[in-house]
């Protein structure tokens, strides 16, 4: 039989020339997988033997070929086996779990053969060899509610049972049946009413919140911005005292962006507990944040900018999965001092005020408005989305500052509205880094330490030696030797930046010892810095009528 060779994970192997033509696709733009098919009777025939004889299939052979009949099997770059329907939404499927293809080969089985029932050995069976399947198979990615397009187009997951998507390009987006990219799905995952077209959508989301033009608009940015997947996205921070309605603000905020039945969890109480959350929510929110633990700080950081958690897999001892991701975070506080330095840097904090007791609306109220809602919310936060994807590709920024992708959209986000978000960000930014910074007992010492003597150099051994805490006793944090404290001003650098002090330790002691050396110098900030990170006015709360500003966007946007 003549026969020719493909090339599959590097190997050439055979093809049958007679074998089907056909080779179902899982993405328009991906390769095919899983051919050859085989089929399954409708009935099997009685006995221990076929109509011809012959054995009879076993029952995991029969679960392969009716899996193998309604999917195709892919393995993701994660290293995660998946089965997606051949007649069907673009989901991938995971093999196992309670929302998983065993479960429905299980009823599947049962339906075709007369309620025979497969045994738990003959699904774990056919399981393994679906998995050994889609291995055969390059990885594709896998997307959670938000992916992007080779073309630049942004999609997102509506999360419905019909797998309906919007693809969101420049200037425009629409509703499409079959999402155009591959996606997950979650437990954690809730429906996305479908979006609708009303310019007066952000105005009505603002009614409901008890915080300032300045602050709304941020939040508004960020929002549109959350649906970028691959850019780092600030923590959307919600600070006030209690009664501001921070918690119900932020909830509203991740229930736009990526629906849950618990947009806000508690604290995490370590690292892998919070790798299974962040795994199976594209946004979520950490409400009620007091104290920061070092460790989640950290977590927190990486979740922003890509994070990757590796450990064993289940009931082996070599094999490891990974959980790789980036996050769009939210959180409530009370106390910004709670931050750490570097966590500081990668906030967006918007304050809220006490809400006028003639506007207070009940719980029920709330959620009623903010389900009415919903659609036209939507709808203006994708208008402002294609907006700032029209014209991002020439947005340029004289300086960049942390954050910078984020800070490129929301020049973006400017240049379409009209708005000033850019200098509001940065003036916020300023803020939280001094707040942090005087929440940091060890860092406010060096603060004053050099707003003393204007210039300080020396050992970090000395450094330790000639500080002194506030309150005459050290804090449990402070660093307990020379080393944690050269340590513990490095990771003070970008706060002590913000407050006009430098931080050098490029030099060392002339001496034998040739011990590193710190120069702490006070700077001026250059007038450029003071007048974009300057206060912001203070706008109303609340809008009487939708922000002038929106007429403002393209026509197309409507």
């Amino acid at each position: 039989m003549n026969t020719s060779t493909q090339h599959v994970n590097g190997q050439a192997r055979p093809i049958d020339p007679t074998g089907p033509a056909d080779r179902p696709d899982v993405n328009k733009s991906e390769p095919a997988v899983n051919t050859g098919r085989p089929t399954v009777n409708a009935r099997r025939s009685g006995g221990k033997s076929g109509g011809d004889g012959g054995k009879k299939p076993s029952a995991a052979t029969l679960l392969v070929a009716l899996a193998r009949e309604r999917y195709t099997f892919v393995m993701s770059t994660d290293a995660r086996p998946y089965a997606v329907a051949i007649d069907g939404p673009n989901l991938a499927l995971p093999l196992r779990g309670k929302t998983g293809v065993r479960q429905r080969l299980a009823r599947l089985y049962a339906d075709t053969f007369d309620g025979d029932v497969a045994s738990q050995s003959a699904l774990a069976d056919a399981m393994t060899v679906l998995e050994g399947i889609a291995e055969d198979n390059d990885p594709v990615p896998v997307h959670l509610r938000v992916g992007s397009t080779s073309d630049g187009r942004i999609v997102v997951d509506l999360g419905t049972a019909d797998g309906r998507a919007v693809v969101v390009s420049a200037g425009r987006w629409e509703v499409v049946d079959r999402a155009p990219v591959l996606f997950r799905r979650s437990g954690a995952m809730a429906p996305m009413p479908v979006p609708v077209r009303n310019p007066d959508g952000l105005a009505r989301f603002h009614s409901m919140l008890n915080m300032d033009e300045s602050a709304f608009r941020q939040m508004a940015a960020w929002m549109a911005a959350a649906w970028l997947p691959d850019i780092p996205h600030p923590i959307l921070t919600c600070k006030g005292e209690q009664g501001t309605g921070k918690s119900m603000t932020a909830q509203m905020a991740i229930n736009l962006i990526d629906p849950s039945p618990a947009a806000r969890r508690s604290q995490p109480r370590d690292e892998k507990a919070w790798s299974r959350q962040a795994f199976t929510s594209w946004a979520l929110c950490l409400d009620n944040i007091s104290t920061i633990p070092r460790w989640l700080s950290d977590t927190l950081c990486k979740a922003v900018t890509g994070d990757g958690v590796v450990d064993r897999a289940l009931f082996t001892d070599d094999d490891v999965v990974v959980l790789s991701f980036r996050r769009v975070l939210a959180m409530t506080t009370i106390d910004a001092g709670a931050l750490a330095g570097d966590l500081a840097e990668r906030v967006l904090m918007v304050e809220l005020q006490l809400i006028d007791g003639a506007r207070r609306r009940s719980e029920e109220e709330l959620d009623a408005a903010f389900t009415e809602a919903r659609p036209a919310v939507l709808g203006a936060l994708l208008d402002l989305l294609a907006g700032v994807l029209e014209v991002l590709p020439s947005v340029r920024l004289d300086s960049m500052p942390r954050m910078a992708d984020f800070a490129r959209v929301l020049a973006a986000v400017d240049q379409v509205t009209g708005w000033q978000t850019l200098p509001d960000y940065l003036a916020a930014s300023s803020n939280v880094a001094s707040d942090a910074l005087e929440g940091d007992p060890f860092g406010s010492a060096v603060a004053a330490l050099v707003d003393e003597a204007g210039t300080w150099k020396g050992t970090a051994a000395q450094l330790l030696e000639q500080l002194q805490p506030a309150s005459g006793v050290r804090p449990p944090d402070w660093p307990k030797d020379p080393t944690r404290a050269s340590g513990k001003v490095k990771r003070l650098a970008p706060l002590l930046r913000s407050i006009g002090i430098t931080v050098d330790d490029t030099q060392r002691s002339r001496d034998r010892t040739r011990h590193k050396l710190l120069t702490l110098t006070r700077t001026d900030p250059d007038e450029t810095s003071a007048s974009a990170l300057s206060e912001p006015d203070q706008a109303p709360l609340w809008p009487e009528e939708p922000p002038p500003d929106l007429d403002n966007f393209p026509p197309d946007l409507h």
